[in-house]
Parts: C-alpha cells; structure tokens; sequence
C-alpha cells in the first residue's frame, strides 16, 4: 500500500514538473519579444531559483555542510552538465538547426536511457517499454513538429550533447540520495550552473541582452521582473524540486517518459494563454505520448536476482552508474532543466531538466 501511495504521489510530481517546465515559455516569451537574448533570460531564472531555494537546501542539511564537500563531483556534474550544459548546448543548436529539430532530439532522452539501460544490463527491455518508447516518439514528431531547413552536422551534435545532458539530470536525481538532499543538490547545482553561464556570457560563448522596461504578460503591461520571478519561482525552482522528487518515486525510466508530458502542457497553455492554436496532428501527438507513458508505467518489476548457470544468483546491476565520488546506489528503473523555445510556439520550456 505504502508503494502505490508513492507510485502516484511521485506521478503527481513528475506532471506537476512537467506542467510547471511546459508554461514557462508563457513566462519567458514576453521578455524574449521585449529584447531579452535567451542566455540571459535562463541565467537571470537560475540565480533567481537558487536564491529562493539557497535556505531551504540550507535547512536540509541540518548542520553537516560536510555533505556538499563530500558531494563535490555530483554537484558539479550536476550544474556543469545538467544545468548550465544543457542550457549552452541547446541554444548553440538553435543557431544551426531548425529549433523543432533541436527540441525533437532533445526529448528523445527517455529511449536513450532505455537504450543505455539495455546496452549496460544486456537485458532486452519488456515488449510494454518497447511499445511505449515508439508511441511517445511518435507522439513526439507530431507535436514538435519534424522541422524543416537546412540541418548542420554540428547543430545536431549540440542537440545530442543537450539531450545527454538531460539524461544525466535524470541518471543523478536517482542515484544521487544518500549523498544530499534533493533541495540541497539543485540549490547546489543552479549556484554552479549560474556561474557556468555567467562566464560563457562575459566570455562571448552565450549572448547576454537585457531590456529593463515594461512588458506584455497575460493581456496587461508589466515591469519587465514579474515574467522573471514567476518562470524563476514556477518553473524553475518548483518544477526542478518535484522532478527530482519524482525521480527518487519512480527511478529515472518512468519519470523520464512522465517529463514528455512538458511537451503536451506547453502546447496546451499556448493554445489557452496565447491562442496558438492546436491542430489534429498536435492533438493525436498528446495522445500517444500519454499513451507512451501509460505503457512504460505497466512494465512489470523484475525480479531482485536472477539465476544463472550453476544456479548461483546473480544480482541485478543497476541501470546507471552512480555519480563520481559516490556510493554505488541501485537503480530500480526524467529535460529539464531545457530552455524557453523562444519565439516559435507552441513550444515547451526546455530548461529542464527539463
């Protein structure tokens, strides 16, 4: 009883993630059309949400501030790769290819850690996980949107590094327990995701522009730090805090597919909020992605061991490998931090993570 209350408590979570990184476009696309360059609008959203969970992380440690020495490699993988790498990469693609196409392979980080998983365990995944990764792609490819333009070897490149990233957001939200706690790891991480931005934006690498005036938002004319707060308080610091929530629930396979979800939250609050209308193919794509997660839900537990030749048990190895300096952690099985598609809607937020 105890394990399905977490089972829906974590898919809870993971579409609250998945809803509160979806409409962070809404938030950020004033500030976009107002001036603001990308690079500056996420590193402006990520120091935002670290100074609003820098407390609670504190709190979390309960006095061991040895916890984040000791935890020095995840953290730094975490803000490094997951955060600021997610972030840089994405937005060097933008500039190279279609950002549809950009966003597609980005979000095929759920059936790359099926694969991984696969490759690592040698174990073929259950015919359900199989069938629920085509759906969502599928579904992918109709909500996106297969792109269109000229494609660059190197913008794809970008995206796939991008899309790694997303997968190691994942990978360490699972596996990175006994080392912090959850609110204590992200605050962490944006803290060196920000600075990681910061000086790709004093280097050139990122382009930094801001506008300090008025902007469009939800029909009325605000100052230019009420879309900043909310997309840093909503669906920056809220939606991170419960991916990883929902990460630890579920294990990284589930909560990965229950992050596409992001997608069809972004078309759905672009249609309501900003009018952008949905066609059928963007509708039958929600469905089958829902679908995908449906399938990838039913897959059944394997068993703890398994019995080899010689009848010796031979113990599951997780799926994963636990990040540098860590404990190995099993690993029973989710973008991200993905950044605002900008100007062409309806797109998600992909700063996650996301």
């Amino acid at each position: 009883m105890a394990a399905r209350r977490g089972g829906v408590l974590g898919i809870t979570l993971g579409l609250a993630a998945g809803l509160a990184f979806g409409i962070g476009g809404v938030f950020v696309k004033p500030l976009l059309e107002s001036g603001w360059t990308p690079g500056a609008a996420v590193l402006a959203r990520i120091s935002i949400a670290a100074v609003l969970l820098a407390i609670p992380g504190v709190v979390a440690l309960r006095g061991d501030f040895g916890r984040l020495w000791r935890a020095k490699w995840t953290i730094l993988l975490y803000g490094l790769v997951a955060v600021a790498g997610v972030q840089f990469f994405f937005y060097a693609s933008l500039q190279r290819i279609p950002v549809s196409m950009t966003l597609l392979i980005e979000y095929l980080a759920p059936i790359a850690l099926v694969l991984f998983a696969w490759a690592r365990t040698r174990r073929v995944p259950q015919p359900v996980v199989i069938g629920g990764s085509v759906l969502a792609l599928a579904g992918l490819v109709l909500v996106i949107g297969p792109g269109g333009g000229d494609l660059d070897v190197l913008g794809i490149a970008f995206a796939a590094l991008a899309m790694i990233g997303v997968c190691v957001y994942y990978a360490i939200g699972e596996s990175a327990a006994a080392q912090l706690p959850p609110v204590s790891l992200i605050a962490a991480g944006f803290v060196v995701g920000a600075i990681a931005l910061a000086l790709a934006g004093l280097t050139g690498l990122l382009p930094m522009h801001v506008a300090l005036g008025e902007v469009a938002f939800l029909g009325s004319d605000v100052p230019w730090f009420v879309p900043l707060i909310a997309v840093g308080l909503v669906s920056t610091a809220f939606a991170y805090t419960a991916g990883i929530a929902s990460i630890r629930l579920l294990g990284a396979r589930l909560s990965s597919f229950l992050g596409l979800s992001e997608v069809v939250f972004a078309a759905i609050a672009g249609w309501i909020l900003l009018g952008e209308v949905l066609g059928p193919l963007q509708i039958l794509g929600g469905v089958l992605i829902l679908a995908g997660i449906v399938c990838v839900k039913l897959e059944r537990p394997r068993a703890a061991t398994a019995e080899v030749p010689g009848g010796v048990p031979e113990a599951s190895e997780p799926a994963f490998p636990a990040p540098l300096g860590a404990e190995p952690v099993p690993i029973t099985a989710s973008i991200p931090l993905v950044a605002d598609p900008a100007p062409e809607p309806p797109l998600p937020d992909p700063s996650r993570a996301a």
